[in-house]
């Protein structure tokens, strides 16, 4: 990509409301030509972002139009472990540090695909105790995406474990919050991480909706 700034621009809603309208129009015409007339939407709506971002055209396809039915947000999962008022932190093949986490998969709720995301990435066996927030990922990470995410953040009771190798993380360590390694922002950022220690400390914290 050019750079983030285009992501601001009216053009970038335009884009996503094609899509969605043609992906929705799609699944439910039973008038074939119907079906193609959506179908010539949603490949306007893939050369918009294409000829923005100069992403291929078929990358962003496969990115932007890859579901069925009716469109609807991502859910990505981050679980807060505190140890001895320290954060659990994963060290991710990218380099950088992230709160343990992920997609929401298939027949699986918030709480089990928290407690399983960071048994997988960590090695630490956790129950969920509260949700600390609800985010737009588009209002709160970088780089946006031109589908919506909504990433819940879930404060976590530490039972047992350990490090365990893994195909996704190096490493699971504990960070005060005047420690912090450098953060992979598109997961989680500083002021992010800020907040569960904040939620950690407050028994009546409220939580964060977008």
């Amino acid at each position: 990509m050019k750079n983030n700034t285009f992501l601001n621009e009216p053009w970038l809603k335009w884009a996503i409301d094609i899509q969605s309208i043609a992906q929705a129009g799609i699944e439910y015409t039973k008038d074939i030509y119907d079906k193609e007339r959506y179908e010539m939407l949603r490949d306007i709506a893939t050369e918009m972002i294409s000829f923005k971002t100069e992403i291929p055209k078929d990358k962003v396809y496969n990115l932007f139009c890859n579901e069925k039915g009716y469109q609807t947000p991502k859910i990505d999962t981050r679980g807060a472990v505190f140890k001895d008022g320290k954060i659990l932190l994963v060290h991710e093949n990218t380099g950088k540090w992230s709160l343990p986490g992920g997609w929401c998969d298939v027949l699986e709720s918030v709480a089990s695909n928290t407690v399983k995301e960071v048994r997988e990435e960590s090695g630490y066996n956790v129950k969920c105790d509260r949700v600390i927030a609800l985010h737009d990922r588009n209002k709160r990470n970088k780089p946006l995406y031109v589908y919506g995410i909504c990433k819940i953040f879930v404060q976590c009771e530490l039972i047992d474990g350990g490090f365990v190798e893994n195909i996704e993380t190096s490493e699971a360590k504990f960070f005060g919050l005047n420690e912090l390694p450098e953060l992979d922002e598109a997961k989680c950022t500083k002021e992010q991480v800020k907040m569960c220690f904040d939620a950690c400390n407050d028994p009546n914290w409220k939580v964060i909706l977008d």
